[in-house]
Parts: C-alpha cells; sequence; structure tokens
C-alpha cells in the first residue's frame, strides 16, 4: 500500500526554522513535491525535487531547502527565516515517474499525504 507520511510541523516564531519530513512507502517516487494551503487561500507550490532537479517557489526560494533521502524514501523540506506568511498546512505529494515537467502543478501528482501544520507567529 502507497503512503505518505510527514512530519515535523509545528509553532515557531518569525525568523526561525523547522524541517519536515515525508516518509514513503509502498513504492518507489520519481519526484515529490511539497505544497501549502493556508485558510481560504488555494493550494500553492512550494518545491520539488526529482533524482537530478530541484523546483522552488519564488516566496521561498532562498530560504527553504528541499532534498530527498533514496534509501529511506524519504524527502524533507528544510525551511529557515521563516515569516509568518509561510503559515499553512504542508502537503507532501509523490509522482511515479518525472516527465520533465508540470513539477509546480498539484494535478501532477499521483499521491498526497495527510498534511502538517506549521504556524509562524510574529
Amino acid at each position: 500500500q502507497v503512503q505518505l507520511v510527514e512530519s515535523g510541523g509545528g509553532l515557531v516564531q518569525a525568523g526561525g526554522s523547522l524541517r519536515l519530513s515525508c516518509v514513503a512507502s509502498g513504492r518507489t517516487f520519481s519526484r515529490f513535491g511539497w505544497f501549502r494551503q493556508a485558510p481560504g487561500k488555494e493550494r500553492e507550490f512550494v518545491a520539488a525535487i526529482t533524482w537530478s532537479s530541484t523546483y522552488y517557489a519564488d516566496s521561498v526560494q532562498g530560504r527553504f531547502t528541499i532534498s530527498r533521502d533514496n534509501v529511506k524514501n524519504t524527502v524533507y523540506l528544510q525551511m529557515n527565516s521563516l515569516k509568518p506568511e509561510d503559515s499553512a498546512v504542508y502537503y507532501c505529494a509523490a509522482r511515479f515517474f518525472d516527465p520533465g515537467w508540470g513539477a509546480e502543478g498539484a494535478e501532477n501528482y499521483n499521491y498526497w499525504g495527510q498534511g502538517t501544520q506549521v504556524t509562524v507567529s510574529s
């Protein structure tokens, strides 16, 4: 059974850091993505990683780093210099095959985790 389980969310002050983890089970994925959704807003792309490339939203470029441990089948999102506007539920997503496009589109992922809450206080 394919499953994505996120962890690492929590409450942090502005300027602080958090590291999110997403453990995948059931099979190997070519591409992972992180998305977030704040109350009243649409789900938005944060970052993605394939076997050889990484992608970032402009709003997190330079502050967030996505990485993966292929042995552990785990993807991480290191979030530094957090801002109150980063507060949201963060979702891990995965796709079996990476076609080389569409990393920013939520519709291009096969599986989703349950989400983990990140709250940044000012």
